[in-house]
């Protein structure tokens, strides 16, 4: 990939080894990659970065994921794709995912070649920021 054909993804999760390992993966998939820690820290970083894609956790601390996804879209609208990265898979939570925004909701620990392949879905036609 050219540097300028690079998508960039946004990995927020408080537990910093999660947010590491799934950042370093994509990065050797030539992905951009900027990790974040905290809800508000999403909200900052979209603001600054525009980043292409977001994969949030959602049990975080203060903001969790529900929170900041629901914030992401009364600032961005459903443009932004958000994929709800999360140890919680149960009907409920997938539920509350989508009410909140979430365009997927994949379940901890991650299945990597499932989510290249979601990635791949939502950034196939979409121009990089």
């Amino acid at each position: 990939m050219e540097k300028s054909d690079k998508k960039t993804i946004l990995v927020v999760d408080d537990n910093q080894d999660a947010a590491y390992t799934t950042g370093m993966f994509l990065e050797l998939q030539g992905y951009n990659v900027h990790t974040r820690y905290s809800g508000q820290g999403a909200l900052e970083a979209v603001k600054a970065l525009h980043p292409d894609l977001v994969i949030l956790d959602l049990a975080m601390p203060v903001m969790d994921g529900y929170q900041t996804a629901t914030q992401l879209r009364a600032s961005y609208g459903a443009t932004l794709p958000l994929i709800a990265l999360s140890g919680y898979g149960q009907q409920e939570d997938k539920r509350m995912s989508s009410q909140a925004g979430f365009n997927a909701h994949m379940v901890k620990p991650v299945d990597f070649i499932a989510l290249i392949e979601l990635l791949k879905s939502f950034l196939s036609n979409q121009p990089a920021n």
